[in-house]
């Protein structure tokens, strides 16, 4: 009885048969139904060994494969030719890896090639064939890659939002167990067991197709000008921290990820901390203006600040300065002297430590993707030095992309912290549930009112054609507001002023913000500053959303900020000297500050006499205008510091002044001698950055290591 159970046991073993049901991974699509993710049909070119050695076409079968599928001919005749161990061929290889989840337009040529096979041997079997199965397929290829990252060919997610909600999008397979006789045919009495399979849930992203392409194609075009390590860029709406697009450079394409390098995989915006520079300038500024610290038309003395207890001078980017100048000038200039005071002497470390943590930069934003790094600033208290750089974003703080944009979101939004996020929705396709992601407030940084103020001055970093460092991402009917960055990087134990961050961070517009923006340019050719590198990709890239937004364009604001409003149109870049000469003194300066012209009156008469450049002159970008008021054998020299060499000899000469000059680039110091009874300037020059781009001073050399980033 118990031999009879045994073999009954074995039989039904036999007749056992089951197969699994796959589940259809879930669909990923953008915030308008575009699909960027889904499963498709796929085939795998499979060979039998039997069949082709029996038909004698092995040769044939190899070459004609080779010419579709790329394999080599050696590879695939181990495969045509395989046998077991007692030399008997062995029956259905697949053709790995070229033959593996083929696409349907590979698949049609496969099947052209069996056809061609039967028809010239007149046969059925020829021992080449597909299965189908399914892969994921991703339509617009490089298209925000790094958000959707991808899944292998066995189906496994491996990074991006495939990784991050595996469980959600893959499913449950089913399954199918029934028995049936020796042939195969399934038994009247069958003992069937079906489990459907469980679909997996789609999910619709807060990402804008469009404007991921905006964002790709700029990245792409600077990426081929600068040739720098990486670029990122993050845009969202500042009022839900919706990410409308997010992408980096270099990128891959997830149909084909093992033609790729697989540095291109990092997903720079949300892993890559890096020291920002001036555009964590916002948060002091922000800090101060919340504490009724910040006097726009105070004066302090630019140039250079002493820290006590540290030994070196901390110094802006033009050393000898711009004089007494206001705060608000040293917010345009990205003045590090004015930030100093602001965040070190006035708000104190503590209170500017506070500021930091508040806005999230010790910590994670908690966007929903894979891989998140949290900042870090980890200043030592009992070092001046350490506290006082950190408010202009250097030495002890390292901080993420996607924190930088959350922060400045916060200024945008009114003073609200929030969590930014990809996936706006899911959809369970089984009970056609949907849950939806609601915009989540973290704290309330900084009031409404001081959001709108700081708004205000971030604005004029833009709108000032002048000075303002920010001036290139400056963007014709539309108010932005925006902060550059340029951060010298760590080499070895010390700083390389030539390898630089260059950074952007902004939003459009500043009346009601639609999008916010940060773009990092890590290491471009020639060391370029944000203002000259990262601007002009913010303002092709944001003039492009916000009319696709459909965001109306608006005329001059009388209520913009400050009281260089007029500079805020393009052509002031472009702008003309006026004529000047034959006017008053008074009503040379009143015109030139009425239309936000930078000048300088030289002499002490009471009418113009002359004037550099001479009118209707083309003026360069933040070009200064020197009044002359008198003729004198004995002239009053003006301040040429930050000027052009050329423009310094130009304005020399009108006063007939002898030059002597030491040194190349910018002037950056002056002094005033006779020879042969002439008056006599000598003008020291060294290499600025043309663009007033704020690079940090570095601490001391026994600190730089632990500053790398």
């Amino acid at each position: 009885m118990l031999q009879n159970d045994f073999w009954h046991g074995k039989a039904v073993a036999q007749w056992a048969h089951s197969s699994e049901i796959k589940a259809v991974r879930g669909t990923i699509e953008d915030r308008n139904g575009n699909v960027l993710a889904s499963d498709v049909p796929a085939y795998t070119v499979v060979v039998d060994p039997e069949v082709i050695a029996k038909q004698k076409i092995g040769d044939e079968v190899i070459a004609g494969l080779h010419e579709l599928l790329g394999k080599p001919e050696d590879e695939l005749r181990k495969l045509v030719e395989a046998k077991d161990e007692n030399g008997e061929y062995l029956k259905n290889r697949e053709i790995r890896n070229e033959g593996w989840k083929i696409d349907e337009e590979l698949k049609n040529k496969v099947d052209q090639f069996i056809q061609k096979l039967r028809k010239e041997h007149d046969i059925l079997e020829t021992g080449v064939g597909l299965v189908r199965e399914q892969k994921r397929y991703y339509p617009k290829e490089t298209l925000a890659a790094h958000i959707l990252g991808y899944t292998d060919r066995d189906g496994n997610a491996v990074m991006g939002l495939e990784q991050y909600f595996d469980k959600v999008l893959k499913g449950t397979n089913g399954k199918l167990y029934y028995q049936s006789d020796g042939k195969g045919v399934k038994l009247p009495d069958s003992q069937d067991i079906y489990q459907p399979a469980v679909n997996g849930s789609d999910i619709k992203l807060t990402i804008d197709s469009t404007i991921q392409y905006y964002i790709e194609d700029a990245i792409a075009k600077a990426y081929a000008e600068y040739k720098p390590k990486s670029i990122s860029v993050i845009a969202a709406d500042p009022k839900t921290m919706e990410i409308l697009g997010m992408a980096n450079m270099p990128t891959f394409n997830p149909n084909e990820y093992w033609n790729t390098d697989q540095a291109n995989f990092y997903n720079h915006a949300i892993k890559s901390r890096y020291e920002p520079g001036s555009t964590f300038k916002i948060v002091t500024l922000a800090g101060a203006v919340e504490e009724k610290l910040f006097k726009p038309e105070d004066k302090f003395q630019s140039g250079q600040i002493r820290i006590k207890g540290y030994s070196r001078p901390l110094h802006d980017i033009n050393t000898v300065g711009w004089g007494q100048i206001s705060f608000l000038d040293g917010v345009k200039r990205s003045s590090n002297v004015a930030f100093v005071k602001l965040g070190y002497e006035m708000l104190g470390q503590d209170r500017l430590l506070q500021y930091i943590n508040d806005f999230g930069f010790n910590g994670k934003t908690g966007i929903d993707l894979p891989g998140e790094t949290s900042g870090i600033v980890n200043p030592n208290p009992s070092i001046a030095a350490e506290n006082a750089t950190l408010a202009y974003g250097h030495g002890k703080v390292l901080v993420t992309p996607i924190q930088q944009l959350t922060a400045v979101a916060a200024i945008a939004n009114g003073g609200k912290l929030m969590v930014p996020h990809v996936v706006k929705e899911i959809t369970d396709p089984n009970t056609g549930k949907t849950t939806v992601t609601k915009p989540e407030v973290v704290r309330q940084v900084i009031s409404e009112a001081s959001a709108k103020e700081t708004g205000s001055y971030l604005e004029q970093v833009v709108s000032d054609q002048v000075i303002g460092t920010g001036r290139h991402a400056y963007i014709e009917g539309y108010r932005v507001a925006g902060k550059t960055g340029t951060a010298i990087k760590v080499v070895g134990k010390g700083y390389d002023r030539d390898i630089v961050l260059s950074s952007f961070i902004g939003y459009a517009p500043v009346n009601d913000p639609k999008i916010a923006m940060i773009v990092i340019v890590d290491e471009p050719q020639g060391g370029e500053g944000g203002g000259a590198v990262a601007a002009p990709i913010f303002k092709e890239i944001a003039s492009q959303a916000l009319q696709y937004m459909g965001v109306p364009k608006v005329t001059d604001d009388p209520k913009t900020a400050g009281s260089k409003a007029k500079q805020t149109s393009t052509a002031a870049a472009l702008r003309k000297a006026p004529d000047l000469t034959g006017k008053t003194v008074q009503e040379a300066r009143k015109l030139l500050l009425d239309q936000g012209f930078d000048f300088e009156v030289v002499g002490q008469g009471a009418n113009v006499v002359r004037q550099y450049p001479e009118k209707n002159t083309s003026l360069a970008s933040g070009q200064r205008i020197y009044v002359i008021s008198e003729e004198s054998n004995n002239p009053a020299i003006p301040d040429l510091r930050g000027q052009s060499l050329r423009d310094a000899l130009e304005m020399l000469s009108l006063l007939k002044v002898n030059v002597t000059v030491e040194g190349e680039g910018y002037v950056t110091g002056q002094s005033e001698g006779t020879k042969n009874g002439k008056p006599l300037v000598t003008l020291q020059l060294s290499p600025l950055n043309p663009y007033g781009e704020d690079i940090p001073v570095p601490p001391p050399d026994e600190e730089a290591e632990d500053a790398a980033p």
